[in-house]
């Protein structure tokens, strides 16, 4: 019995082979990607702020962490690295998104794009959900026939506003005669929601059509889709509207349309890096002391 005991002792004690440290190795390593997989997709992320859209709030160059869990954490959407999508799916959130949340969400693409040319994360804040009627004069935001008071940190560029009576052609939906400072009202689409179709406004919803899967055509005053003669459409689904807090340096859904709830990835919590990415990695030491130390730790509201 106490030779058998011995034996065994000896060969767990025994030195592992190259092959058997190398295997051990990358289970290791597999654990540590698997969980790191898992905490990156379903609960926190990192994102890092490419445009000042939302300063002051958000600076170009900071490093955030993104709390995906709050929304539903989903599994990978694309192929890292990659334009290549993927099947993915959501789980159950803890809370709906919110008025006044700063978002991180799938790109869904221009005005004009009916799929955007590269897959890409945007940040701006939620200023409507679905069914809210979005209205802008003279810069100030009312939802719902209420007055949006401005973010904490909202900066603006002119001291004056772009009159009513002007019409910016690059604005959403096209042919609104709307500009950044005056626009509107516009109603949120969500689902199950009836837009009425007309010669007039088809120019303006062919895109969005076209979005949610859907062929749209115009012969003379007659439209179809999916080759229906038809002269209204139905939503599929729910959607968001964003806007920056850098309010006159904000490409949002002013310019290029609503965000498709499903492209919602969490809302930021907190600065945990922030610097200057003007500066080119090659010069470290400017790099280096462009550090904004005030700024990690910062709260995102």
């Amino acid at each position: 019995m106490g030779t058998s005991k011995k034996r065994e002792q000896q060969q767990e004690q025994k030195p592992k082979t190259f092959k058997e440290k190398v295997i051990a190795f990358f289970k290791e390593l597999g654990i540590v990607l698997g969980l790191f997989l898992l905490i990156n997709n379903f609960v926190v992320a990192s994102f890092l702020v490419p445009t000042g859209s939302m300063e002051n709030e958000v600076l170009t160059g900071e490093m955030l962490f993104v709390n995906k869990f709050i929304y539903g954490g989903t599994s990978p959407r694309n192929i890292p690295f990659t334009n290549v999508r993927l099947p993915w799916f959501r789980l159950p959130a803890l809370r709906d998104v919110q008025r006044g949340d700063v978002i991180v969400f799938v790109f869904p693409g221009n005005r004009d794009e009916v799929q955007p040319e590269e897959f890409t994360f945007y940040l701006k804040r939620c200023i409507g959900i679905p069914g809210d009627t979005i209205l802008i004069r003279d810069r100030a935001v009312y939802v719902n026939g209420t007055l949006m008071p401005l973010p904490r940190r909202v900066k603006f560029d002119r001291s004056w506003s772009i009159p009513a009576h002007y019409a910016d052609e690059a604005i959403f939906p096209k042919n609104s005669g709307w500009n950044s400072d005056n626009y509107g009202p516009i109603v949120v689409p969500y689902k199950g929601m009836h837009i009425a179709l007309t010669p007039e406004n088809y120019d303006a919803w062919e895109i969005f059509i076209r979005r949610e899967g859907h062929v749209p055509s115009r012969v003379g005053n007659l439209i179809y889709i999916d080759g229906k003669l038809t002269n209204h459409y139905t939503v599929e689904n729910d959607y968001l509207f964003g806007m920056g807090d850098h309010r006159d340096n904000s490409l949002d859904s002013r310019y290029w349309g609503f965000i498709p709830k499903e492209n919602l990835v969490g809302t930021p919590m907190i600065v945990y890096w922030s610097w200057d990415v003007n500066i080119p990695l090659y010069d470290i030491f400017g790099r280096l002391a462009s550090v904004r130390w005030g700024r990690i730790g910062s709260l995102i509201k």
